[in-house]
C-alpha cells in the first residue's frame, strides 16, 4: 500500500455543514436540543478552532464531522461526500483529550494499529509508523510502552496514529485539556509545525480563547446552548513563535473573542 490522497484536488473545501442541527432524546422528558441551523464551511488547509461555554455543542459538532453521531436536521459533508463515506473512507483522523494509547503495545505498534486494521503490508506500515515518529519528534521512543511517557508526549503518539493514515482532516477534541501550561504551550508550537508539514485541515475543539487564537486561522465562537454560530473570527497572526503571544495583534485577537463571547452570553 502507497501514499493516496484522500481529496479529489477539485473540491476545494474539507468540512461542509448546511443547517445542522441536533436533538437528544428527541420527543422524550430529557430531550436537549444541542445545536440549531449550523451553516460552516471549512476550506483546505485551515486550522479552525471551535469555542464557547461549556455544554455549548463544540465537542457535538465535532463528532457530527466525523460521524460519531448523526444530525437530526440538516447535512454534514467531508471531502464532498457524506461524513459517513468519509469515515468508512479514512478521510480523518481524531485525537482527544485522553491519548487512548493501549498499554500493552509499544509507541510504534500504536501507532501501527490503524494501518493494521486497514490492511498495510507489515514492512510499509513500520515505515510509516516510524516516518510519524520523526514528525511529532520522537523517533528514539518507538519501542517505549505509554506507561514510559510524559503526558505530553502520549498526546504526541496520539497525534502521529491519527495522521498515520494519510486523512485530510484532523479532529481534536481538547487534546491539550489536561496537561500543564508550560507543557501545553509546547504542544501548540508542535501542532502548529505539524499543520505546517503537513498542509492538513485541522479543527480544534478548546476552552481557552488564548489557545484557540494562538493556534488558528479562524475562531468560530458558539453561544449557549442550543448551539448557534455566534461569530466567525479571522485571526491574522503571520507565523506563530513564542513571542507571539507578547504581541498586540494577539491581545486584539483575544480581545475580539472574548467580546463575542460576552455578548451572546449577555443576550441569552
Amino acid at each position: 500500500m502507497t501514499e493516496h490522497e484522500t481529496q479529489s484536488p477539485s473540491i476545494t473545501t474539507t468540512v461542509e455543514l448546511d443547517s445542522v442541527s441536533k436533538v437528544f432524546n428527541l420527543g422524550k422528558p430529557n430531550e436537549v436540543h444541542a445545536l440549531d441551523s449550523i451553516d460552516l464551511t471549512i476550506n483546505n488547509g485551515t486550522f479552525v478552532s471551535l469555542i464557547g461555554a461549556s455544554g455549548c455543542g463544540k465537542s457535538t459538532l465535532l463528532r457530527l464531522m466525523g460521524a460519531l453521531t448523526h444530525p437530526t436536521e440538516g447535512s454534514v459533508l467531508v471531502n464532498g461526500k457524506s461524513a459517513d463515506q468519509a469515515r468508512l473512507d479514512r478521510d480523518y483522523g481524531m485525537a482527544f483529550q485522553t491519548s487512548g494509547l493501549f498499554e500493552w503495545r509499544t509507541v510504534i505498534q500504536n501507532i501501527e494499529l490503524p494501518l493494521q486494521l486497514m490492511g498495510w503490508d507489515k514492512v510499509l506500515r513500520k515505515e510509516r509508523a516510524r516516518e510519524m515518529l520523526e514528525l511529532v519528534k520522537l523517533p528514539e521512543f518507538g519501542d517505549h510502552y505509554p506507561r514510559e511517557l510524559s503526558g505530553g508526549m502520549k498526546q504526541r503518539v496520539a497525534i502521529a496514529r491519527a495522521l498515520s493514515f494519510h486523512p485530510q482532516l484532523l479532529l481534536m477534541d481538547e487534546p491539550f485539556g489536561a496537561l500543564d501550561e508550560m507543557t501545553r504551550e509546547h504542544m501548540q508550537m508542535e501542532v502548529l509545525e505539524i499543520w505546517e508539514k503537513t498542509g492538513k485541515t485541522i479543527v480544534f475543539v478548546t476552552h481557552s480563547i488564548p489557545e484557540a487564537v494562538f493556534l488558528s486561522n479562524r475562531v468560530v465562537v458558539m453561544s449557549p446552548r442550543p448551539g448557534r454560530i455566534a461569530a466567525d473570527i479571522s485571526v491574522s497572526l503571520g507565523k506563530r513563535d513564542f513571542d507571539t503571544r507578547e504581541s498586540q495583534a494577539f491581545f486584539d485577537s483575544i480581545t475580539e473573542v472574548r467580546e463575542a463571547l460576552r455578548f451572546k452570553e449577555s443576550n441569552r
